[in-house]
């Protein structure tokens, strides 16, 4: 089987990279729909259900390809997708943005919750960036930075749920805030269904992200376009599209803290990408693997998620075409960091 997808011609790896982004896609918008009811049918939350179980499975795509490719030795193509995930999922909020057109969704989805998966985010990032400048040392071909990712996403989460449980500090509601209210409707559905459908639309979401790994390197190597810029432009946009379609779904729902935190617990949960490659990487520390122009990436993800908190705290109601500032500077950040890529590459 694997051997077959790697001897695909380039016309049947474009059909077969098509064709995973569109159940990837489609998945997503149904997805939300099931772990906004677990939310309520757990009593949970929607920050945490959105951080966790939704970051955790629509990210399950983009983690197996990352895994697959540094199995594969092509750590540019595991690191630059994990990277370019979390910055190209900063830029779906803003889509989502614009379809919540009543006010800015920052202020709607004001959310302790929120902030804490921001500000762990913002940790996991950096962490990677120490990985990347610190020396180069490794245990078992493992870097020391791996652990500490683990230790910091699960210890950050247990800061977030008691956070939540006993805040010290709230944001105002206004009469644009949604407030995360259990669906009535949701509380009748069976909780065995509800699991068992969200166990079985990850693991189809897995088996994409290993499809959409051996299309991608098959269209790398036939078009001669570096892993930097297949991982970037391509492979983290499709493992992506989950975040895109259940955040404009859970928009169209109300749920507009879960569009939020599916977004930014996702990408915290998408910096374990890099800690998984370095496992599965057999060439020693994956993030001395890299080029500068892939590590680039983080500089942009830390950015644009400093970027994303200052619009939670400052909750502007309207800004640029009825959308926040925070959205237009991210969008912007996003497209220079593509400019970079593309020409980099070029003159590289």
């Amino acid at each position: 089987m694997i051997e077959l997808l790697e001897s695909l011609p380039l016309a049947a790896s474009w059909g077969l990279f098509g064709a995973c982004t569109l159940v990837i896609g489609v998945l997503g918008t149904r997805l939300t729909h099931v772990v906004d009811d677990l939310a309520d049918r757990t009593g949970i939350g929607e920050a945490i259900a959105g951080a966790v179980l939704l970051g955790m499975a629509t990210s399950l795509s983009g983690i197996v390809l990352s895994v697959s490719a540094a199995l594969s030795d092509r750590p540019e193509l595991a690191m630059s997708n994990a990277l370019g995930g979390i910055a190209v999922q900063t830029l779906f909020l803003t889509m989502a943005d614009v379809v919540h057109r009543r006010a800015n969704l920052e202020h709607a989805a004001a959310s302790l919750g929120n902030l804490m998966q921001g500000g762990l985010l913002l940790c996991l990032l950096s962490l990677l960036l120490v990985g990347r400048f610190s020396p180069e040392w490794t245990l078992w071909q493992v870097h020391p930075i791996t652990p500490l990712l683990f230790c910091g996403y699960l210890f950050g989460l247990h800061l977030v749920r008691r956070a939540e449980s006993n805040p010290m500090w709230s944001p105002s509601r206004t009469h644009e805030t949604r407030l995360d209210e259990p669906d009535a409707q949701a509380l009748q559905r069976s909780l065995g269904s509800l699991w068992l459908t969200f166990a079985l639309m990850a693991a189809v979401l897995g088996v994409t992200g290993w499809l959409l790994e051996r299309s991608a390197t098959v269209i790398a190597e036939e078009t001669g376009l570096s892993q930097a810029a297949v991982g970037v432009l391509m492979t983290s946009i499709a493992t992506s599209l989950p975040e895109l379609v259940t955040s404009i779904a859970a928009v169209r729902r109300g749920a507009l803290t879960l569009a939020v935190a599916g977004i930014i617990g996702g990408n915290a949960f998408d910096t374990l990408f890099a800690a998984v490659s370095d496992i599965a990487y057999r060439g020693g520390s994956i993030y001395h693997a890299v080029p500068d122009q892939v590590s680039l990436w983080i500089a942009l993800a830390l950015l644009m998620t400093g970027i994303l908190m200052t619009g939670l705290i400052r909750r502007q109601e309207q800004g640029p075409g009825h959308i926040g500032f925070e959205s237009v500077a991210i969008i912007g950040c996003y497209a220079a960091g593509v400019v970079m890529v593309i020409f980099g590459g070029q003159s590289g």
